[in-house]
């Protein structure tokens, strides 16, 4: 690693502005799973770390209407939270299949945003709840629609100064349904060829009803960006979640993914499988409905 002065402010003023004075050449630390490792290589080379770490409050999980995440909630956290497990199980078996037992008891939900990695796998299933997120400056607070938080591969809205304090989720009821499903080499140890996250919400909460008020799909891993699949969710939107309707959405989403070759995986089986999923995770979550009640 190349020098650097390390930071460990107690609030998120100071934290900011600790970044500001370093006019792009800091790095906020959190967990470090991925901040250590670049630095280690070379890949970053910040003249400031400041740890996030004594800042209250950047830990905590609350439902009040819409849950409240903080950046620093651990995986961990995220598994063994009543809260997430009853109310919001999708980021919960998200988290258990990422990384290993180690890496989970320090990798934070803010780090795996903030990397911006086309294949995090925490992105999708957080946009597919619409999730906000807020974000604190020099300048302010701030509030920005994760559908919007990612520019580009590594990159996200935040300026060199900001920081990612929490994620707002809205909770729509026992009425709604979500899953994340990815396709890796390797169980939880490998990042993911192809992910995808499919939201839905019913019209009414009665049981067997399969109208579909309102669905998101979210593809990872195959665009420079977490992708929203639009086209996919309209037609699913409005009409009932039957056989024809999911086929036909699932080959649309297929058709909205923008994947590349590499050494993971080819384009053409990626959007394969996107249809594979979407189509699968739409399917499970339609028998649900029929089988059980809310």
């Amino acid at each position: 690693m190349k020098p650097f002065t390390f930071f460990s402010p107690r609030t998120l003023a100071e934290a900011s502005r600790i970044l500001a004075d370093h006019n792009g050449n800091g790095r906020a630390l959190a967990g470090g799973t991925d901040l250590l490792i670049r630095m280690k290589r070379g890949q970053w080379t910040p003249r400031a770390v400041v740890s996030l770490n004594r800042i209250a409050g950047l830990n905590e999980i609350a439902l009040n209407g819409e849950l409240k995440l903080g950046a620093r909630v651990t995986l961990n956290q995220l598994i063994r939270s009543p809260i997430i497990r009853e109310y919001f199980p999708v980021l919960a078996a998200t988290a258990r299949n990422m990384a290993g037992v180690q890496v989970r008891t320090l990798a934070t939900v803010g780090g795996n945003l903030c990397n911006a990695s086309p294949s995090a796998d925490m992105s999708p299933p957080l946009m597919a709840l619409n999730a906000r997120a807020v974000i604190v400056g020099a300048a302010g607070e701030r509030v920005v629609s994760l559908d919007e938080f990612f520019v580009g591969p590594g990159k996200s809205v935040l300026q060199s100064d900001e920081i990612l304090r929490e994620l707002i989720v809205p909770y729509n009821s026992r009425a709604a349904r979500a899953s994340y499903k990815k396709l890796e080499h390797r169980a939880a140890m490998d990042i993911a060829m192809v992910g995808v996250s499919v939201a839905v919400e019913f019209q009414k909460a009665e049981f067997g009803n399969r109208n579909c008020a309102d669905a998101r799909i979210v593809l990872g891993a195959v665009a420079p960006t977490p992708l929203r699949a639009k086209r996919a969710e309209e037609i699913l939107r409005g009409n009932i979640l039957n056989k024809e309707n999911i086929a036909h959405a699932a080959r649309v989403a297929a058709e909205e993914a923008r994947p590349i070759d590499d050494v993971r995986s080819s384009a053409w089986y990626r959007r394969e499988m996107v249809e594979a999923l979407t189509r699968r995770q739409l399917m499970e979550i339609r028998d649900l409905r029929l089988e059980i009640g809310d």
